[in-house]
Order: structure tokens, then C-alpha cells, then sequence
């Protein structure tokens, strides 16, 4: 069933969960997450990255997701990720996205909250004002889309810090915005990690008791899950998930592939594959989330 991702998320804090999401880049891996979430009886956000959405083929994916979500036994919201473009944000909406994170959190202070402030104007303006706003402050590294930059080798990947969340403006941005959740930066990062990730708990703490609207944290591929089951404690109602699954799927259909080739060009077979990579990953995520 369909649900405001507000509501989804206020819900499972309520229980002292988070809700996972998950990039779908297709609808295959979306079948795959809503089963799993299925499975487990939990709800669970599919997002949509903003080049996705930005072509004619990107909208009938929303489209088919919203589809999805509408038929599943379980609460699911359809979200625009990352999202600067307003004219993006508000075709991705017209098509079946039920929330977008308008995302100026690589633009400067005030210019971030005019960009927040006017996706909604403009989806109100559309006729959505009911939609629901995640906004983000502070700077997260990497490529949401890309485990590896062009010119960096797989085993060299590395993504610094490009800067934490400033709990003193956490205040004062919520109010001005209106955004109905927060992405932080508290050391989590797009893409792989250099080492072990070093969250900044203490980051998360001091910005949890400056907001009542729910925290997300993206970047979370990566992330041990002894370290994610604290997240909830903190406020942490959504979190994103993307390379992990992206590169699982990949590594699956690479292993597999010569095999359905030889075997008839077996492209059923090998999207079983594809299906099951996915929904596990994201079944041991539900369950690492869930109280």
C-alpha cells in the first residue's frame, strides 16, 4: 500500500526502527526490495535517482513504482533522491512521486534553504502540496550513482569527508524550510568507504535534540550493522542504501552470465538471479533496521 514517507518513518521510530531505502535504477530491483519487504512485514522507501528521472523512460519507471507500491501488503513511498532541478522535481512528482529530497547542500547556507523553500512553492503551485520535503545539511562526498570515480582503480576507492552537518544551524534551517526530514552529514559518505567509517555519534546526538522531524542518513552502504542498530536511538528514521546493492547485483550477473550465455542466452534464469541478489541484501537490511 501506498503510504506518506513521513508517516512511514514516524511510524517505525515510533517502534524504535528505521525504514531502509533503496536506489532503484529498474524495476527489476524494485519487484526484488518489495518482496523482501514483504517478507519481513515491514515498510520500505524506493528511490529514484535525479538522472533517472530526468529522461522520458526515468518517469514511467516512477510511474510503474508508484504501481508497485499501490499493490504491495506492505506500507511503501516512492521518493525522488537528490534532486536539484526544480523542473525535475516537479515532473518526478506529476509522474507518481509521493516525496523528493531537494538536496542544496552543496550550494551555500541561505541559497540551500531558498532551494527547499521554493520546490515547495512550485509543487504547491502544481497542485501537490501535500508532497513530502526531505532536505539535507552539510556536505556529503562521492557519487551517489558510482561506487569509483573514472580515473580511480577499484581498490583505491576512497571518498572523504566533505563536511558535517552543523548542529547550531539545524535549528533555524528546519523552520525556514519546512522540511519534513533531515539528511545529515556525520561522516557517512556516497559511495565506498577508505577503511572503516568513522560516524560521529556525538555529531548525531547533539543535532537529534535540536529537531523533532526525523534524521537520514545516506551513504550507509558500508556501514557495520552493530553501528546502523544505533541510528534509531538518535532519530534516525530513514536510511539510504545504493552501492551495496548496485555492486551486489553487478558482481551476481558477472559470476553468472557465461553460464546463462552458454545456456541459451538465458535471460530469465539470469534475472532470477538479479531478483534474489537484491532481495536478500535488502532483507538482511530490514531486518538490521527493525526492532
Amino acid at each position: 500500500m501506498r503510504t506518506r514517507l513521513d508517516h512511514l518513518v514516524t511510524s517505525a521510530l515510533q517502534q524504535g526502527s528505521a525504514v531502509p531505502a533503496f536506489t532503484c535504477y529498474d524495476f527489476t530491483t524494485a519487484l526484488a526490495v518489495v518482496g523482501a519487504a514483504e517478507e519481513s512485514g515491514r515498510g520500505v522507501i524506493l528511490l529514484v535517482a535525479p538522472k533517472t528521472a530526468a529522461t522520458p523512460n526515468g518517469l514511467r519507471l516512477i510511474a510503474a513504482l508508484r504501481g508497485l507500491a499501490d499493490a504491495a501488503s506492505v506500507p511503501v513511498a516512492v521518493q525522488l533522491d537528490h534532486a536539484t532541478d526544480l523542473a525535475v522535481m516537479a515532473d518526478a512528482v506529476a509522474a507518481g512521486a509521493d516525496s523528493v529530497l531537494a538536496d542544496g547542500s552543496s550550494l551555500p547556507y541561505e541559497e540551500n534553504i531558498a532551494l527547499v523553500v521554493a520546490a515547495r512553492e512550485l509543487l504547491a503551485a502544481n497542485g501537490h502540496p501535500d508532497v513530502v520535503l526531505e532536505a539535507e545539511l552539510g556536505g556529503l562526498a562521492g557519487d551517489e550513482d558510482r561506487a569509483f570515480s573514472a580515473d580511480q582503480p577499484a581498490d583505491q576507492s576512497v571518498v572523504a569527508v566533505a563536511g558535517l552537518t552543523d548542529s547550531a544551524q539545524v535549528e533555524d534551517f528546519v523552520a525556514r524550510t519546512g522540511a519534513q526530514l533531515l539528511a545529515v552529514a556525520v561522516g557517512n559518505v556516497h559511495g565506498k568507504y577508505k577503511g572503516e567509517p568513522q560516524l560521529r555519534w556525538d555529531v548525531l546526538q547533539d543535532i537529534a535534540v535540536r529537531t523533532h522531524i526525523p534524521l537520514v542518513l545516506h551513504g550507509a552502504s558500508g556501514i557495520p550493522a552493530e553501528e546502523l542498530v544505533k541510528a534509531a536511538a538518535m532519530n534516525v528514521g530513514k536510511v539510504n542504501f545504493n552501492t551495496e546493492l548496485r555492486t551486489g547485483v553487478l558482481a551476481t550477473l558477472q559470476e553468472q552470465l557465461p553460464a546463462h550465455r552458454a545456456d541459451g542466452e538465458n535471460l530469465q534464469a539470469l534475472l532470477g538471479h538479479w531478483n534474489r541478489s537484491a532481495g536478500e541484501f535488502a532483507g538482511a537490511t530490514l531486518a538490521t533496521l527493525t526492532r
